[in-house]
C-alpha cells in the first residue's frame, strides 16, 4: 500500500512538472507566431535568449521518467503513460527549438527593409498553435479522439505551406535581389510546419496511452 502511494505521488509530481514544460512550451511558440507579425526586436531576444530553461526541464523530467521506471518497474498502462511522457517530452523540446529558428529567422528577415512582398501568416500560426494546445489538452483528459482531431488540421497546415511556397516562387521572379528574404520568408512556413508535425506526433502517442494502439498519422 506504502508503496502504491509513493508510486502515485511520483506519478503527480511528474505530471505537474511535466504540464508547467507544456505551458512553457506554448508561451514560447505564442509569442514566436507573435514576432512574426510585429516584428518585435525585444521580443525576438527574448525568445532566443530563454531556449535553455526549457532544455533543462526536458532533461529534468527524463530523468525522472527513468528514475520512476527503474525504481518501481511499471507495466500495462502506468508504463504506457510512462513511455508517452518520455516521447512527448521529447517533442515539446523540440517545438521550443522550432520556435527559436522562428525568432531568428523573422530577425534575418527584419534586415531587408526594402522587401515589398508578405506573407499573412497569422491564419497558420493560429492553427499551428490551436494543434499544439489540443495535443496538450488531449494528454490532460486522456481523449483520443481530440487527438485525431489534429490530424485534420495536420493536413490543412500543410495546404497552407504549400500555399506560401507557390507565393515565394513568384515573389522571386519580381522582388529582384532578395532571395535570400524571401527564402527566409518560406522557411518561417516550414517552421510552422513542423511545430504541427511534432504536435501530430504528440497525438500518436496520447492514442498510444489511452488505447494501447501505434497510429502514424490516420484520418477520420
Amino acid at each position: 500500500m506504502v508503496y502504491q502511494l509513493t508510486f502515485h505521488r511520483e506519478i503527480e509530481r511528474l505530471k505537474s512538472r511535466f504540464m508547467a514544460l507544456g505551458s512553457l512550451v506554448e508561451d514560447r511558440v505564442r509569442k514566436a507566431c507573435a514576432v512574426i507579425l510585429t516584428r518585435d526586436p525585444d521580443l525576438l531576444t527574448e525568445i532566443i535568449g530563454s531556449d535553455w530553461e526549457i532544455d533543462e526541464m526536458e532533461i529534468e523530467i527524463e530523468e525522472e521518467c527513468l528514475k520512476i521506471l527503474a525504481l518501481h518497474q511499471p507495466v500495462a498502462r502506468d508504463l504506457r503513460l510512462l513511455i508517452a511522457i518520455i516521447k512527448i517530452n521529447n517533442e515539446l523540446e523540440r517545438i521550443a527549438d522550432i520556435a527559436v529558428n522562428i525568432a531568428k529567422r523573422v530577425q534575418t528577415i527584419s534586415k531587408d527593409s526594402d522587401l515589398d512582398f508578405t506573407i499573412d501568416y497569422s491564419p497558420m500560426a493560429a492553427r499551428v498553435m490551436q494543434m499544439l494546445k489540443m495535443g496538450l489538452d488531449s494528454l490532460v483528459t486522456e481523449d483520443a479522439a481530440l487527438a485525431r482531431r489534429i490530424f485534420i488540421e495536420d493536413e490543412v497546415v500543410d495546404q497552407l505551406r504549400n500555399q506560401a511556397y507557390k507565393g515565394v516562387i513568384r515573389a522571386l521572379n519580381s522582388e529582384v535581389g532578395h532571395a535570400a528574404c524571401l527564402v527566409n520568408l518560406y522557411l518561417l512556413a516550414r517552421h510552422l510546419e513542423r511545430i504541427g508535425d511534432r504536435a501530430t506526433n504528440i497525438a500518436e502517442e496520447v492514442i498510444y496511452l489511452v488505447e494501447g494502439e501505434i497510429v502514424r498519422g490516420e484520418t477520420e
